[in-house]
């Protein structure tokens, strides 16, 4: 287990990017534990304690938006696609006993079929994808992608 410590300063100056740079640290990293304290002096701030694990899987720069296809026309290949994503979705549905659209809703499996990630980093661009669905899920989406 790691340690770091962040130094949120109060003042307007400093304030959005000290929170950029936790928020980035966050986001790349797993938080097992933290703790906060507010501190006064000639200036205040918040000193913040992350206990943290390295996160296996390494994120490109996310994008300020996140993808995600709306109602469009799909071409051949990504009908082919959009199917074979939702034969694995129940499946795996089936097979951990859960509703299909807590693996992936329909929305997410559209917007795969029409951005076509090559990485699994990459579906962390996917609007519905975090980090537990690509850890857990990432994989086979992508072998799936490059099998149809």
């Amino acid at each position: 287990m790691k340690t770091k410590i962040f130094k949120i300063r109060l003042s307007e100056e400093f304030i959005y990017s000290d929170q950029k740079t936790l928020d980035r640290f966050l986001q790349e990293n797993n938080i097992l534990k933290y703790e906060t304290a507010f501190v006064k002096d000639d200036e205040n701030y918040w000193s913040v304690i992350l206990y943290y694990e390295e996160l296996k899987v390494q994120f490109n720069e996310p994008k300020s938006e996140k993808y995600s296809a709306e109602q469009e026309q799909l071409n051949i290949d990504e009908i082919k696609i959009l199917d074979s994503l939702k034969l694995w979705r129940s499946e795996k549905a089936k097979e951990k006993s859960l509703p299909v659209y807590l693996i992936a809703t329909n929305k997410e499996l559209l917007s795969i079929a029409k951005y076509k990630p090559i990485k699994k980093e990459e579906l962390l661009d996917i609007k519905g994808f975090g980090k537990y669905k690509i850890e857990n899920y990432g994989e086979e989406i992508i072998e799936i992608l490059e099998t149809v």
